[in-house]
């Protein structure tokens, strides 16, 4: 029973497909602002970072395209937009770090995960990243693939 109750308050939701796209430069943490049930919504697993990225619109960071279900309890009038634009919270110095490595060398800005804190907040790690090229991304595979048979092969040998 204890051990579920841990498990709960490590909710980890990663976005696998940023990890394949782009090599991963800095990561800041960011906290979200979110509306009505969103928090619990969150909790029930109901979050897809797949498509998500950042962008900084008027010296504020914006998480774009994060979907956040509705809970089947949450009351029918107030039901915020399960794809709206969630506001990132993070220190000014950070923001502008942010904007002008954005601005300067053509880097992007994605969401890897999101997660509870140990304060229980929910928080977003954001990274600057670089796109991959296609080879890139072969040669990724090729060595992932090369790891795991490794890793079975060993496991096998014992």
């Amino acid at each position: 029973m204890a051990k579920k109750k841990e498990k709960e308050k490590n909710l980890v939701f990663k976005n696998k497909k940023a990890w394949h796209d782009y090599h991963i430069l800095d990561t800041y943490e960011a906290g979200v602002s979110l509306q009505g049930s969103e928090v619990k919504a969150i909790r029930d697993g109901r979050v897809n970072l797949k498509d998500t990225h950042v962008r900084i619109i008027k010296d504020e960071v914006f998480l774009l395209n994060m979907h956040i279900s509705h809970l089947s309890t949450a009351h029918t009038t107030f039901r915020p937009n399960e794809r709206r634009d969630r506001k990132l919270l993070l220190h000014r110095k950070e923001i502008e770090k942010l904007h002008t490595k954005v601005t300067k060398d053509g880097i992007t800005i994605v969401a890897l995960k999101l997660y509870f804190n140990s304060k229980n907040m929910v928080k977003v790690q954001i990274a600057t990243a670089q796109g991959k090229k296609l080879h890139d991304k072969r040669e990724d595979m090729k060595r992932k693939t090369m790891q795991r048979e490794t890793q079975m092969t060993l496991k096998n040998w014992k």
